[in-house]
């Protein structure tokens, strides 16, 4: 018995949870709710009556986001390392991405949700939890033969049916999968020049397709180039104002101008401009170190999981937090063409917020199995 007790004593003991990391994503859900509610308040008065419109609908999915996110902290998640789950995610996730080509709801010309009995959906931002899953099996179950880039691009092919259907109507959310698929792959292979050469590849030819085609793309190149005198720049210019009037310490929170009606989507894609308005260049820095903070938990947990799958699945999820953020405060600054992505935890969006919240709750399950 004594022995068994002395043994016991040194083992290593297992923390339940990741504090700091479970903190970092509480602040950020709770400021961007508040953020959500000062830059859609008037906007809501004006076309409902009610200045709590928008709140109300982002807290419900907030409160369902957290229990899905609970639920996943504490379920296992070597259960989904198995082959009928991974391939069944791969398959709902093309079969969701086929249907809303054709009986899915029209929103501001795209369209890209799926409503069942009054709620809609986005199967792009699903195919994100559900690819990272099948991808993190297919690598951690063929490691050991990844080591050929002939087995790289295999898996790389397999993907392309979810990134193609997702990239017919949403481009940026296809570069964030595709960012996911090769960092994922990139971890687990050691072909680095090969896989670099194949990104840059892709990059030059994303650069070719939007300079030459012609698309509603090649003028959103067109805005990027010359927001001030393009006739779609308003949104563009408007949020360079609120950037640039916010100073260093912003307006004050409520404070906004530019959320009276000049950015149509400061609630949406184009909170970060309210943010820098309202809370100056400090708040934006703070808000930019917290994501850092999160990607750096993240990146510790994923080097420190008891197997290949949890890793790749922190991995996976933490790629999809980075580039969507870099993604949004570079189109939010200018930096890059418009487009459509939210900034996670912020923004306005039933469908982003119960992703994020559900990939963090998985985050937190691969934590509670490392042994410390």
């Amino acid at each position: 018995m004594k022995k068994s007790r002395v043994s016991e004593k040194y083992m290593p003991k297992r923390r339940y949870l990741d504090y700091p990391m479970l903190f970092i994503v509480m602040f950020l859900v709770g400021f961007g709710l508040v953020m959500i509610f000062s830059t859609s308040s008037y906007k809501s008065t004006l076309n409902f009556g009610n200045p709590y419109h928008w709140l109300i609908r982002q807290c419900f999915a907030v409160g369902v986001g957290a229990v899905f996110m609970a639920a996943l902290t504490w379920f296992d998640y070597r259960i989904l390392n198995a082959k009928i789950i991974a391939y069944g995610c791969y398959g709902l996730s093309v079969a969701l991405l086929i249907i809303v080509l054709f009986i899915g709801a029209a929103k501001k010309g795209a369209v890209r949700w799926i409503s069942i009995g009054g709620f809609q959906f986005q199967p792009s931002e699903v195919a994100k939890i559900f690819l990272v899953i099948y991808l993190a099996y297919i690598l951690s179950q063929n490691a050991h033969r990844m080591r050929t880039m002939a087995a790289a691009v295999k898996v790389i092919i397999r993907c392309l049916p979810i990134i193609g259907l997702v990239a017919y109507q949403n481009l940026s959310t296809a570069i964030v999968l595709t960012a996911m698929v090769g960092v994922m792959i990139f971890v687990v292979s050691p072909k680095t020049k090969e896989l670099l050469g194949i990104a840059l590849s892709g990059v030059a030819g994303l650069v070719l397709y939007l300079t030459f085609s012609n698309s509603y793309r090649n003028e959103r190149v067109a805005i990027w180039k010359n927001p001030e005198t393009h006739p779609k720049g308003l949104q563009t210019m408007q949020a360079l104002y609120a950037i640039g009037s916010g100073g260093l310490f912003g307006k004050g929170l409520g404070q906004s101008m530019q959320k009276m009606g000049f950015i149509p989507e400061s609630h949406n894609d184009m909170i970060f401009s309210i943010i820098c308005e309202e809370l100056g260049l400090f708040g934006a820095v703070c808000l930019i170190l917290l994501f850092m903070l999160l990607i750096w938990r993240m990146l510790l947990i994923a080097m420190n999981s008891d197997d290949l799958f949890g890793s790749l699945i922190v991995i996976g999820f933490m790629i999809h937090i980075g580039v969507q953020v870099f993604i949004n405060i570079a189109v939010v600054t200018n930096t890059i063409p418009p487009t459509g992505i939210p900034l996670p935890f912020i923004s306005y969006g039933g469908t982003s917020i119960l992703v994020v919240m559900a990939e963090m709750g998985l985050v937190l399950s691969v934590f509670r199995k490392i042994r410390m």
